[in-house]
């Protein structure tokens, strides 16, 4: 007679398949908690174009829009040379973009940095209300209705900003919306850095 009780390999083996995907699951969640307790700062993301040029610029205007009473040109590579330029990707639809428009316009405001703007798959309608409701920051708009241009960049969320040097080379990228704290702690030791580097 055939013992039909499962042997002791047998129910080990399905305690192990039970258990695997709470075992997964547990690493998954010590991996996310290790990066929250890290006191890593996750809006500072390493760029593969840090140091390196910035890509070429070559974007449509976005038409109609004003700074100051005049026309904002298209953004392209003469728009940034021989300037140090904060490019921010932006768009209207963008909650986290109009969150940190005001510190735009505040950045704009300091006459050591150009800043101008990418519109990122926005309808250009949205993107003029938007800068009509909020004020324009930007000295050069382009615009980028497909992503082809945030893909050069490196952009996979937005906002993003780029620091750009006189020379065009990219110093420094933040991921998110700027506050208060990242322009004081990180951004604006960066554009000291360029300008101290610009007289030596």
């Amino acid at each position: 007679m055939t013992d039909a009780t499962p042997t002791p390999p047998r129910k080990s083996r399905r305690l192990i398949i039970a258990f695997l995907p709470l075992a997964i699951f547990g690493a998954l969640v010590a991996v996310f908690l290790f990066q929250l307790m890290s006191g890593k700062n996750n809006s500072v993301i390493p760029s593969a174009l840090i140091g390196k040029p910035a890509p070429v610029l070559a974007l449509a205007p976005l038409e109609g829009a004003i700074r100051a009473g005049q026309s904002v040109p298209a953004l392209d590579t003469a728009a940034v040379k021989g300037k140090l330029t904060l490019v921010n990707v932006w768009a209207s639809w963008c909650i986290p973009c109009r969150q940190e428009h005001p510190i735009i316009l505040g950045l704009s405001q300091d006459p050591r940095i150009n800043v101008v703007g990418i519109n990122y798959k926005d309808r250009n309608d949205n993107a003029l209300a938007f800068l009509g409701e909020l004020g324009n920051p930007f000295r050069a708009i382009g615009v980028d209705p497909k992503g082809t241009a945030a893909i050069d960049w490196g952009v996979y969320g937005i906002p993003e900003s780029f620091l750009v040097s006189p020379e065009g080379v990219i110093l420094y990228k933040h991921v998110g919306p700027f506050t208060d704290d990242s322009v004081k702690n990180q951004l604006l030791p960066k554009i000291e850095e360029a300008l101290d580097a610009a007289k030596s």
